[in-house]
């Protein structure tokens, strides 16, 4: 039994001698041609198989939450840089339409200056008040603004100061004229052109037309559709020669007068700057 048993060994260890020099006859050679080599590199494959697949799961979560904590990042400076981009446009714009506001006003003061001897001092407004029709504007007593004084825009008259503080003043706009308030005044106007041939006086604002009213016109007065009204500069609140706006419809008043709907060249919406007139003494 212990020769059988030896012999057994001894067999064993021919055949584990023969495997390896049949192994090392075809190591050189391309591809697995004798059934030992398969079978050894299938029981390897399917090893490292086994040991790869998690290893790659979780290599591949964290290469993942990597790629993700790139792609927040990138997405927070995308955000910042849009946001900052539309931050710089903005005011870009703001920049612009004021540049071409003060322009603007520029050519108008300028104008203004060859056809009168009123000053234009520039101010900007506040707010605005839409219950009383009236707007705030950063320009006060300290700046020599005073009650009564005429304001307007590049289009037009807009209205006049009604009171003043030290830094600030406030406007009552055309909209608010109003022939049953006592605080309100009305405005002498008459036709540009044909000054010496036009009167009459603008009393109220019509809200449901949006026309100002211009009331005590001469049956015989020149005054027709299509003419632009402006101040007479009759008493001592609106200087004489202020665009106010264009005739869009004459018609009989009571049996005296006639009435005019004047459609205003100024816009009192979206306000920004003003002129507040200032006409030198003497």
């Amino acid at each position: 039994m212990k020769l059988l048993g030896n012999k057994r060994l001894l067999i064993l260890m021919l055949g584990l001698i023969c495997f390896i020099a049949l192994m090392g006859l075809t190591f050189g050679q391309l591809g697995y041609r004798t059934w030992p080599e398969k079978f050894i590199k299938d029981t390897v494959a399917w090893t490292q198989g086994l040991i790869y697949k998690p290893i790659g799961f979780v290599a591949g979560v964290f290469e993942d939450v990597n790629r993700l904590r790139t792609l927040h990042e990138e997405n927070t400076v995308l955000r910042e840089t849009l946001s900052r981009y539309a931050r710089d446009t903005t005011r870009l714009n703001d920049l612009e339409l004021r540049n071409e506001r003060l322009q603007a006003m520029l050519g108008f003061t300028e104008r203004q200056k060859s056809m009168n001897k009123y000053n234009f001092r520039i101010a900007e407004v506040v707010t605005f008040q839409q219950s009383n029709k009236t707007i705030t504007i950063n320009l006060g007593e300290k700046d020599g603004i005073r009650p009564n004084m005429a304001v307007q825009s590049v289009e037009g008259l807009l209205g006049r100061v009604i009171s003043v503080s030290n830094f600030y003043s406030d406007v009552q706009l055309l909209t608010g004229i109003d022939d049953k308030a006592v605080e309100s005044k009305a405005i002498s106007a008459t036709v540009k052109g044909k000054e010496n041939e036009s009167f009459g006086m603008i009393e109220r604002f019509d809200p449901d037309k949006q026309k100002l009213i211009m009331t005590k016109i001469d049956p015989q007065d020149k005054l027709q559709v299509g003419d632009t009204i402006i101040t007479a500069g009759k008493g001592l609140v609106f200087p004489r020669g202020i665009e106010i706006g264009k005739v869009v419809e004459r018609y009989e008043g009571d049996s005296v007068t006639h009435v005019a709907a004047i459609e205003p060249f100024a816009s009192f919406n979206h306000l920004r700057e003003v002129f507040v007139i200032e006409v030198p003494e003497g």
